[in-house]
């Protein structure tokens, strides 16, 4: 008997179109579509946002996490799923627009990861760095879903590194995690999980990768743990020959002077002080008090004050905390930003 079956494959088909897919018995539509290389719309990829809704037009489905917040009693009646959760129970049809833009650059995939090492950033947020069991690559900016032991549920966690060599590890992907406090994935990842021990990885995902060709400089915006996906850019900027000519700025912004943290990760990158320069801003207005001598404000109004219409030339990333992410948004879109320029992935 084949100890590692193959899981049946269920032929998904997209009404209206020529598109058809096979999804696996306890994978998701979303997922199995973007492994086919499809464009099928999303966003946070674990129940939250909403985006990656479609309309059953035959077939049954399951869902994987029933009280997704981004799936509605009204969406129940009216036979729409969220991509990231429905899981096929057979052969199924669907209605959706594939959307180009959301088709993977890498083909995710599935497999283990292998805890190697993790080291402290600030007091609640570590570095972990894993070896895949697969030579799977990724972009900067892109993130991956964890599966931890006793966890109900997908993690999304940014790749803070840049995209490596494989080596006798094979690839080697690190993520720098916030711990919060009650949280069963914090707890997992934090308190149970030890070097060697395996984890389930699924990616990479995500739109918010590194524009190579586009020819302005570079502004990342991170806030809390938004700081991976920033630094992914940063470390992938940097070492990357077509962008010799672009200046990254990057800006952190933390709530108090003990949550800061970026700049002794950039420092070592090749550019620092002549083509890359940090600065980093608090919100509680307290700090100066302790003896905090640094910018005090919010990091959307930051951004806005030291670049102002020079925003509008610029290629713009950042991540992190839904009210700031929002706030940004908002700003950028007020400051005459082209869209097309500013690259996200919305998380809740």
């Amino acid at each position: 008997m084949d100890a590692h079956p193959i899981p049946a494959a269920h032929r998904i088909r997209i009404a209206g179109s020529d598109a058809v897919f096979d999804c696996a018995d306890g994978d998701t539509l979303l997922r199995a579509a973007q492994r086919a290389g499809l464009g099928f719309p999303y966003e946070c990829n674990v129940g939250s946002c909403g985006n990656c809704k479609f309309e059953l037009v035959e077939g049954a489905l399951q869902m994987a996490w029933e009280q997704a917040p981004g799936w509605s009693d009204k969406d129940r009646t009216r036979k729409r799923y969220l991509g990231c959760q429905a899981q096929p129970l057979g052969a199924c049809s669907v209605k959706l627009r594939l959307d180009p833009r959301c088709a993977p650059v890498h083909r995710p995939t599935r497999g283990d990861a292998r805890l190697l090492a993790r080291r402290a950033i600030t007091h609640d947020i570590s570095e972990f760095r894993f070896a895949l069991a697969l030579a799977q690559r990724f972009e900067p900016g892109q993130y991956a879903l964890a599966h931890l032991d006793g966890v109900v549920g997908a993690r999304a966690w940014s790749m803070s590194n840049a995209p490596i060599d494989d080596n006798a590890d094979g690839a080697v992907w690190e993520f720098q995690v916030r711990r919060l406090a009650g949280g069963k994935g914090s707890d997992a990842l934090f308190d149970a999980l030890q070097i060697g021990q395996r984890i389930g990885i699924d990616g990479p995902y995500g739109m918010a990768w590194l524009r190579r060709a586009a020819p302005r400089d570079i502004l990342c915006l991170a806030g809390g743990s938004g700081l991976a996906p920033m630094v992914s850019i940063a470390r992938g900027a940097m070492a990357e020959p077509q962008l010799a000519q672009r200046r990254l700025h990057f800006l952190y912004g933390a709530r108090t002077p003990a949550d800061v943290c970026g700049q002794e990760l950039l420092r070592a990158l090749p550019g620092w002080g002549e083509r890359l320069d940090y600065q980093a801003v608090v919100s509680d207005a307290a700090a100066r008090d302790g003896g905090w001598s640094g910018a005090v404000g919010y990091l959307h109004q930051a951004a806005l004050e030291r670049f102002g219409e020079r925003l509008a030339q610029m290629e713009i990333y950042f991540a992190g905390p839904p009210a700031m992410a929002n706030a940004t948004q908002r700003m950028l879109l007020d400051a005459g930003v082209p869209m097309a320029q500013v690259h996200f992935d919305q998380f809740y």
